[in-house]
């Protein structure tokens, strides 16, 4: 057991060591969800050799529920090989919801705000001119009401333009 510890810390370890150089900006949409479809407005701003901050805006569609959030996550990138990268992120954010639907002739409407923790871990790939494709998985658990209370897992592609 022992030995198996020192193994996956020394590869740990050495990936840090082969970080590739990220894009100092990329923006473009992040598109995807767990139930419905989504789309956000994605940012990306280098911090070091092998992090960045992610700030996300996005509007969600599912099941007779609209929402709109904003998420902010801070990622840290190591190279798979060449021009593959894998990340994993921690942060969080806020949003508002709102609920419409029409049975028998009723409307019923309710609506209100949220914040929840989220992770992130993803593969990209950086062509050699400035685009960047992502494919990621964010569990996000949600606090505070019915529509967000427990774990959402929000799977999505990512096409960004780095510059």
């Amino acid at each position: 057991m022992r030995k198996l510890t020192v193994l996956i810390f020394t590869l740990f370890t050495a990936s840090f060591c082969y970080a590739q150089e990220i894009a100092d900006h990329a923006i473009g949409l992040r598109l995807g969800d767990s139930d419905g479809m989504g789309a956000e407005v994605s940012y990306q701003l280098r911090l070091g050799d092998n992090n960045r901050l992610e700030a996300d805006l996005g509007w969600r569609n599912s099941n007779k529920v609209d929402a709109f959030k904003l998420t902010g996550l801070y990622q840290w990138v190591w190279n798979i090989q060449d021009n593959f990268n894998w990340y994993v992120g921690a942060g969080g954010g806020l949003g508002s919801w709102s609920y419409n639907e029409t049975i028998a002739g009723y409307k019923y409407k309710d609506s209100g705000t949220f914040f929840f923790a989220a992770g992130d871990i993803g593969i990209e790939y950086n062509f050699d001119f400035p685009l960047l494709l992502s494919l990621d998985i964010r569990p996000e658990l949600g606090f505070t009401d019915e529509y967000r209370d427990g774990l959402d897992l929000d799977i999505a592609l990512g096409a960004r333009y780095q510059f």
